[in-house]
């Protein structure tokens, strides 16, 4: 099969195309025909040697949308039979998605139905089942005033597309360190965008919200919690603030009275869960357009694209 090999940490350009052999399915694995997949920043980071856990050579690829090709588990799966990946340790303990097949463990595979097609549906696994966590977990009503810290990030975007198409009644603000895509934000749907220079303050003039998305994480935790109304929910989900726990966090004096504080961990997959995500966006029509599509050949423009690109959106891989 062709896949994407890493041999050494280093740019874009340790990415190479070449034939590999075709993984052979042992017990409690099944190989999936990949349909498709999406690139996401810990990819790139695993690329830069940034995952110390992480062996080279390596197929990378954290995510899969695709269709069983050959089972162990002849009782739970079918020969071409649609199903979504996620997390685990594809693409790092194990080759991941970057290929025309790829092995996984028969425990994180999820069949799901869904008319979308392979593009749209690469679109979805890592970055909008994490989206679609946060977005249950804020328990979201009518007339809130909801902030999305990050809001160009790809989990922010999609936080903001699963808020737009809800048909809920939001005023949906988001932060992003520079104008450069304002304009993208805008067509989307914000409300209001706020500029954070220092991503980990929020401007003083900015009041309370109802619910905050703080994709920023444990750096910025205290300031959003300040900025939370009464009653109000933070979730602080990501670490993009390069900061990973909360040290010293003392829960009585931090978070202020009637305030709340939750998470959501996307590495804990479920079926029902996986299936809830693609009824919603059937059920609300949520545009899960990618931004970009690329050949498996073209990885290395992707990953060249992803560090330039001005636009918004996910970008993925067709084999």
């Amino acid at each position: 099969m062709h896949a994407v090999v890493v041999t050494r940490p280093g740019g874009p350009e340790v990415l190479k195309y070449q034939e590999v052999p075709t993984p052979v399915v042992k017990p409690g694995w099944t190989r999936i025909k990949v349909g498709g997949f999406g690139i996401n920043h810990s990819e790139v980071f695993t690329r830069e040697g940034k995952s110390p856990s992480v062996q080279f050579p390596r197929i990378l690829g954290i995510e899969v949308v695709g269709t069983i090709d050959e089972t162990s588990a002849p009782e739970q799966f079918q020969v071409g039979q649609t199903v979504v990946s996620l997390m685990g340790e594809m693409g790092r303990a194990f080759d991941g998605s970057y290929a025309e097949y790829v092995l996984l463990p028969n425990t994180q595979i999820y069949p799901v139905t869904t008319d979308l097609d392979w593009a749209h549906l690469a679109a979805v696994p890592e970055t909008f089942y994490t989206a679609f966590g946060i977005y249950q977990s804020l328990q979201l009503h009518d007339g809130e005033r909801v902030l999305i810290r990050a809001a160009t990030s790809g989990v922010g975007v999609a936080i903001l597309k699963l808020m737009k198409a809800s048909g809920m009644d939001l005023t949906v603000s988001g932060t992003t360190r520079s104008d450069r895509k304002d304009v993208a934000l805008t067509a989307l749907g914000i409300d209001q965008v706020i500029h954070t220079p220092n991503a980990n303050q929020l401007p003083p003039t900015v009041g309370e919200f109802d619910k905050v998305v703080d994709l920023i994480g444990p750096s910025a935790v205290r300031d959003s919690l300040e900025h939370t109304a009464e009653f109000g929910i933070v979730s602080s989900t990501g670490e993009l603030g390069g900061v990973w726990t909360l040290d010293g966090f003392d829960p009585i004096m931090d978070i202020p009275n009637n305030r709340y504080l939750t998470g959501f961990y996307s590495g804990d997959v479920d079926a029902a869960h996986v299936q809830a995500l693609f009824d919603f966006i059937t059920s609300h029509d949520v545009d899960v357009t990618p931004e970009k599509v690329f050949k498996l050949a073209e990885t290395r423009a992707a990953h060249e694209y992803l560090a330039t690109s001005a636009g918004l959106g996910k970008v993925v891989v067709l084999p």
